[in-house]
């Protein structure tokens, strides 16, 4: 049976992440609003979200349909996966520590949304400009170097060696890091500029995760859509800035 998941038909968005780990896995997945047909589509999706009849609805994609389960968020679903794929740790409280980074990028997730709508979602980023361009001048300066310095030392200080965010084989967090940078480095151009001489550990996952055999076929093939100023990570050169 064939795992479901449900996002937003047309960007990376969120869903990009639990795709990373299915895609690595090699595992059997159905994108349902990029399908048509009965069952599929946004239509499916939206009647989900606003059932009265179903026991656990979710607020909002990315969910998952395992069955008749349907689990929810980002971390939460990777978290319910992992050990499923084989790209969660085998030691029950190392699982927790990697949920524990993945909710962490998830936090700064949310922040690189912030960027480009500081105000409210409901509003155009043509609405807000003004104030994203300050709120992305202290992202730039405050926020990238925060959650990349911690990431460096996570890496720097796993006990297993630097090559994985936690233990010694790949796990979704990895995955997700690996997505994260590549994010910035097409949101922010200029200031991830010499990100690699800065972070030189987890400019080696980055590559190291891009060049596995499974995500790089992913990343050539038509299902990974490029990213666009309708996701998250949204380039506006207004935004970015070069740092010292």
């Amino acid at each position: 049976m064939s795992y479901e998941l449900y996002y937003w038909d047309g960007i990376q968005g969120r869903g990009e992440f639990v795709r990373l780990a299915l895609e690595e896995a090699g595992a059997a997945y159905i994108d349902i609003t990029r399908q048509s047909g009965p069952g599929r589509g946004i239509g499916a999706m939206m009647a989900i979200m606003q059932s009265h009849s179903e026991a656990h609805i979710p607020f909002a994609p990315p969910f998952l349909k395992d069955g008749d389960l349907i689990v929810s968020h980002v971390a939460n679903i990777l978290f319910y996966l992992g050990p499923k794929l084989g790209l969660a740790p085998d030691d029950e409280g190392l699982r927790h520590v990697v949920n524990g980074l993945q909710l962490t990028i998830t936090d700064f997730v949310a922040e690189v949304h912030d960027t480009h709508h500081p105000i409210a979602t409901s509003l155009y980023y043509e609405d807000q400009k003004e104030e994203a361009k300050a709120r992305s001048a202290y992202f730039i300066n405050d926020r990238i170097p925060k959650f990349l310095g911690y990431f460096e030392r996570v890496l720097q200080q796993n006990p297993h060696g630097p090559k994985h965010i936690a233990g010694d084989a790949v796990t979704y967090a990895d995955l997700s890091l690996f997505q994260v940078v590549e994010g910035l480095l097409y949101a922010f151009p200029k200031a991830m500029s010499n990100y690699s001489s800065r972070y030189p550990l987890l400019a080696a996952l980055h590559d190291s995760v891009a060049q596995r055999p499974n995500i790089a076929r992913y990343l050539k093939s038509e299902r990974r859509l490029p990213f666009s100023t309708e996701g998250i990570f949204r380039h506006y050169p207004e935004l970015d800035m070069e740092v010292p």
